[in-house]
């Protein structure tokens, strides 16, 4: 794949519409999709659940990413003239550093035979896929896998179980799509200390090769661009392959979007981007503040020498507040074993405002 990746995470938008998301640009109102590629996108990247429905049927939320879910997304992109990426998430959820839950259905299998259900499920999701002309440009097996994927075989610091559930997934890419790039992703992109160590021990414990190394990186979290700077570089010349950031976002305001969500201040997650983490950001979560940050992380991906830096994918830019569209559903709750609360906790980063207008960081993304 050619080209600077101008990519946007869209995994909820379904959902966003389903409970009133309305989106508008400079043109009229529109879908955020095609908003969103009329400004720059060429990549739509979404993530893929196995089964985020509880016993009974009812959703998990959050954009319920199933195969069918997913397959209508990608069809979208598709007809713009986007590329696309699939994330396999290996759980019936959310999937992350700081909790890797098994799905429901491969509960109790030993590691043979979940090394057996990585691979015939991601064979069957990319070849139903391939059937429906939907085969993905991208895929990433496994999401931010820095302490393992489906716990406990396969969790940190247990190499050797993480590289047989990657091994299979990775395989099946390759039978099913042998021209398609794999992403192996972790989190913290400035961290190149646990890139290098992740790394080292997943090549020498078998791990199968793949084609880019993505990146996590949100500054209120993980620091200042240059840190991401200088770990790319090191990363990617130490083995030789792209960087992908894989996921980011910034802030454009601190104002509450509360009466968007129509929850109590006991339902609300909040947002994640708080005013306390802003404040050790190099921009302001302002309009601007935004457009900049995208602007130098751009120019910061596109200097990483050798070339090997491929581009962004902006985290969930049309999760806006609207109500009934949080991160997760009371039956997801009782999945992933947590209270609560719920609602979004992502609208201020999004690049609509909390009424669906583009935000001027869109017009940034298109002059790249």
């Amino acid at each position: 794949m050619n080209g600077f990746i101008k990519g946007m995470d869209l995994s909820s938008l379904l959902d966003v519409e389903e409970h009133g998301g309305r989106f508008t640009d400079e043109a009229g109102p529109g879908d955020a999709m095609t908003i969103l590629r009329r400004h720059g996108m060429d990549l739509v990247r979404l993530r893929l659940w196995n089964d985020p429905y509880d016993e009974k049927g009812r959703p998990y939320g959050a954009g319920t990413n199933d195969l069918g879910r997913t397959a209508i997304l990608a069809r979208r992109a598709k007809d713009l003239g986007c590329r696309w990426m699939l994330d396999f998430h290996y759980s019936d959820f959310w999937a992350d550093p700081g909790k890797q839950i098994m799905p429901k259905a491969w509960r109790g299998l030993d590691a043979a035979a979940l090394e057996e259900a990585v691979y015939a499920f991601t064979r069957s999701a990319l070849v139903s896929l391939a059937e429906q002309d939907l085969a993905p440009d991208i895929v990433a097996v496994g999401n931010e896998i820095t302490n393992g994927l489906l716990w406990p075989l396969g969790r940190w610091p247990d190499m050797d179980g993480i590289v047989r559930f990657m091994n299979a997934g990775l395989r099946a890419v390759r039978e099913v799509l042998p021209g398609t790039e794999a992403v192996v992703h972790l989190d913290n992109g400035p961290n190149a200390a646990l890139y290098k160590t992740w790394l080292e021990r997943y090549f020498a414990a078998g791990g199968a090769d793949f084609d880019v190394i993505g990146m996590s990186y949100y500054p209120f979290w993980n620091g200042p661009i240059d840190g991401l700077a200088q770990s790319m570089a090191e990363i990617s010349a130490l083995y030789g392959k792209d960087v992908l950031v894989a996921e980011t976002s910034m802030g454009f305001t601190l104002e509450d979007y509360a009466a968007y969500e129509d929850l109590s201040a006991g339902e609300r997650k909040g947002m994640a981007a708080t005013a306390k983490l802003a404040a050790g950001v190099d921009y302001p979560m302002s309009p601007q503040g935004q457009s900049d940050f995208i602007r130098d992380l751009a120019a910061a991906i596109r200097a990483v020498p050798g070339g090997w830096g491929r581009g962004f994918i902006w985290w969930e830019p049309a999760w806006i507040p609207v109500c009934g569209s949080g991160w997760a559903s009371e039956e997801a709750l009782r999945y992933v074993g947590e209270k609560g609360p719920g609602g979004n906790e992502w609208a201020n980063q999004t690049l609509f405002d909390y009424e669906g207008r583009a935000l001027p960081a869109q017009d940034t993304i298109r002059a790249l």
